[in-house]
């Protein structure tokens, strides 16, 4: 029997990272959100076939909200979320980034006016507009003890008592997790329509519950290592430190190693001696600093953004727009998520749901 097709929407898209480990456990992507620009470029380059709403969340949410105030306070109106065409999904994905909640968002949760400028809101307002049958969450792993435990907390309670859906949160760092030679740990939240009465942890568990079936990722074992994503060619010159550039004494002083990789903390150069790629960052994209260092056959240089996209487990067909600034790439590369852990949650969400096909 064919296996069965699921749609994916996508907020907070990014490059597309998320959208390319759904695509790859067999999944169509038709529709994905994103407001950041120089990532529009990115995703539209590498997924011309998809629709893209390059806007903020909040626009696309409030931009046809004309009746909304003929509505009761606690009654939202959802159907303009489908009036402006977005087209109807099966599974829900959002990396929103992490926000503290107002003590009248706490309390009202995402129905409370103060509260809908928190992105994860507006994430609840489209899992509520379109009912899919499971969505994931992803976000940095501080999240799960932000603001004292209270952010974590209004988004359990949300998902489950609000919308309706069971909670499924877990931890995987990209080392344990993807096979990827990166450390980069982030939460996962999980969750499947009409089940907000089930547990993965209940001691009794009924063979029709998706929430029963769903099985969180176990370790794998990591035998990539960082010399499976380092390009051998000499890069651009820019990439580079000579013996002129104000750091390269001190870089050429302490780095001796090229099975590993460094980084230049502001006023010393810190040695990843566990041969792993430190976790990737946003901030990568500012001016080009706290990009991870290598010594290759030609000097010390900055990963490329090619090899930041390699230690983020993108496939190689994935490529950034030609001409786009190398400080733009490090941030969108920064940005995004290792696909193959995602891709593994993926398969297992298909799973899943596949299950309830039969």
């Amino acid at each position: 029997m064919k296996k069965k097709s699921y749609k994916v929407g996508s907020l907070f898209a990014g490059i597309g990272g998320i959208c390319t480990a759904f695509e790859q456990s067999g999944c169509e992507v038709v529709w994905a959100n994103e407001n950041d620009k120089h990532a529009c470029t990115t995703y539209k380059h590498n997924y011309p076939k998809v629709k893209l709403y390059e806007e903020s969340i909040n626009t696309l949410v409030e931009r046809d909200l004309i009746d909304d105030k003929k509505s009761s306070k606690n009654n939202m109106v959802f159907k303009p979320l489908k009036a402006i065409g977005i087209p109807e999904i099966d599974i829900l994905t959002s990396g929103f980034p992490c926000q503290a909640f107002s003590v009248a968002g706490y309390r009202q949760g995402f129905n409370d006016e103060k509260g809908r400028g928190n992105l994860f809101f507006r994430t609840a307002e489209f899992i509520e507009a379109f009912k899919p049958k499971a969505f994931l969450l992803e976000n940095v792993k501080n999240m799960n003890g932000h603001d004292k435990g209270k952010t974590i907390k209004v988004i359990e309670e949300t998902i489950k008592n609000e919308l309706g859906y069971s909670f499924i949160k877990f931890i995987l760092n990209s080392k344990d997790f993807g096979n990827v030679p990166q450390n980069r740990e982030r939460i996962y939240i999980v969750g499947f329509r009409n089940e907000s009465s089930y547990s993965i942890n209940d001691s009794t568990k009924t063979g029709n519950i998706l929430t029963h079936n769903f099985n969180i990722p176990k370790p794998i074992k990591l035998t990539k290592t960082i010399h499976d994503l380092l390009e051998v060619e000499r890069q651009e010159d820019k990439f580079y430190y000579n013996s002129e550039h104000q750091y390269y004494k001190e870089l050429n002083d302490k780095m001796s190693s090229r099975d590993t990789i460094y980084q230049w903390r502001r006023v010393y150069v810190r040695e990843n001696k566990n041969k792993l790629c430190p976790t990737l960052t946003a901030n990568m994209g500012t001016g080009g600093h706290n990009v991870p260092l290598i010594i290759d056959n030609f000097g010390i240089r900055k990963l490329i953004p090619s090899e930041c996209l390699k230690f983020q487990g993108f496939p190689r067909k994935f490529k950034f727009p030609s001409g786009m600034a190398a400080s733009h790439c490090y941030k969108q590369a920064g940005n995004s998520v290792v696909v193959p852990v995602i891709k593994r949650i993926a398969d297992e969400i298909v799973r899943v749901l596949s299950l309830s096909e039969e």
